[in-house]
C-alpha cells in the first residue's frame, strides 16, 4: 500500500527546489558577468597598449626626424662655412697703402 505524501512535504520540497533554480540562475549570471568584466578589461588593456606603443612610435619618428633636421643644419652650415674661407683664400689682399 502506498503511503500518501503530505502536501506541506510536497509544498517545502517545491520550495527548495524553486530557491535552488533561482540560486544557480544568480550564479550563472555572476559568472556571465565575471567573464563579461574580464573580456572588456582584456580589450582595454588591448587598446592602451596599441595606444601607448603609437606613442612612442611617433616620439621615435619625431626624435629622428628632429635629428635629421639638425643634421641638414649642420652639413648646410659647414657648407657655408667652407663657401666662405674659399671666398676668403680666392680674395686678393688688399694692398697696403704704406706699400705703394
Amino acid at each position: 500500500m502506498r503511503h500518501p505524501i503530505d502536501p506541506n512535504t510536497l509544498k517545502a520540497f517545491s520550495e527548495k527546489e524553486h530557491a535552488y533554480h533561482a540560486y544557480q540562475a544568480r550564479q550563472d549570471y555572476l559568472r556571465e558577468q565575471q567573464s563579461i568584466q574580464l573580456e572588456f578589461d582584456d580589450r582595454r588593456a588591448e587598446v592602451e597598449q596599441a595606444r601607448t606603443d603609437a606613442e612612442q612610435e611617433r616620439a621615435k619618428e619625431q626624435e629622428r626626424v628632429t635629428k635629421e633636421q639638425q643634421r641638414a643644419a649642420k652639413d648646410e652650415a659647414l657648407a657655408e662655412n667652407e663657401r666662405l674661407k674659399r671666398l676668403l683664400a680666392d680674395k686678393p689682399e688688399p694692398s697696403d697703402p704704406e706699400t705703394r
